[in-house]
């Protein structure tokens, strides 16, 4: 199964979240038995990764978003993981300072964009304009439905400067997230994690899905797709998104670039070294 196909979002496809399995694992059934593959991809990824930096040419986005708890930074932690940090970034957006409230809304994201040879991981992205300004009614709604729009052409824009763009929604269920929070609580090491608006934003849930179905089905397009990732299973979270960005960067068939030296003569001063 080709998982870039399998999990992509059609352009202009109305999705609808409820017929989506967060619980799905393929053909696993643990992260013992996907074990193998995982670290497959993660090896994989590296060496594409590699092949992106020295090739100088092109760059790589990487936009996650998903609801609390949902697990974007584990997915950082994986995928990033696997990469050399050299040629690596995250950015997070968080609630906009008061420059960049004097900006339009997509200022900051355009300055955290990734230059060429280099991979960039948004936690959280330009999307948040059209997610929590929806849900607590943050913008008037005229504003809102151009956003997605305005949305669709700067990624245009970043695409047709050769940047790269791979968007990952993590897909938990309600129950899982419950779950999660209840981890938090319980494990000393998370909980500073925990903040007032966890529970809060919890009874906002089907305002946020309703608004992530419309950014997922209008904001799908060929140069920056958008994909659900089944996330319930960290695990299998983890493979899906490395292996779709494997299967991704495998299609732009990158070659290392030629030396900019004459091999012959580095050779040459090399053996009449190991001589002195």
């Amino acid at each position: 199964m080709n998982y870039y196909k399998r999990f992509i979002v059609a352009p202009d496809k109305k999705v609808r979240l409820k017929d989506i399995d967060p619980g799905f694992t393929d053909k696993h059934e643990d992260h013992k038995d996907a074990e193998r593959e995982i670290k497959h991809y993660q090896k994989r990824l590296r060496e594409l990764q590699e092949l992106l930096y020295a090739e100088n040419q092109r760059s790589l986005l990487i936009c996650l978003q998903a609801m609390d708890t949902g697990g974007k930074d584990g997915t950082i932690s994986h995928v990033l993981g696997a990469m050399n940090p050299q040629g690596c970034r995250v950015v997070s957006f968080k609630q906009p300072t008061a420059k960049e409230l004097s900006h339009d809304f997509l200022w900051r994201i355009h300055r955290a964009a990734p230059a060429k040879g280099e991979v960039v991981i948004f936690n959280r992205s330009q999307y948040e304009d059209v997610l929590i300004a929806r849900v607590h009614h943050l913008s008037p709604k005229n504003i809102l439905r151009s956003r997605y729009d305005e949305i669709n052409i700067f990624e245009e824009g970043l695409s047709n400067a050769d940047t790269h763009i791979l968007k990952f929604y993590l897909n938990i269920s309600k129950s899982e997230q419950l779950k999660r929070f209840k981890e938090r609580l319980d494990d000393p090491s998370k909980q500073w994690k925990i903040s007032e608006s966890d529970y809060k934003e919890r009874g906002f849930w089907q305002d946020y899905t309703a608004a992530y179905e419309e950014v997922l089905s209008r904001c799908s397009t060929e140069k920056a797709p958008w994909f659900i990732i089944p996330a319930n299973h960290k695990w299998f979270r983890n493979l899906a998104v490395s292996r779709i960005v494997v299967e991704y960067l495998e299609q732009l068939n990158m070659k290392a670039p030629a030396p900019s030296v004459d091999l012959k003569r580095i050779r040459r001063e090399f053996h009449a070294a190991k001589k002195i």
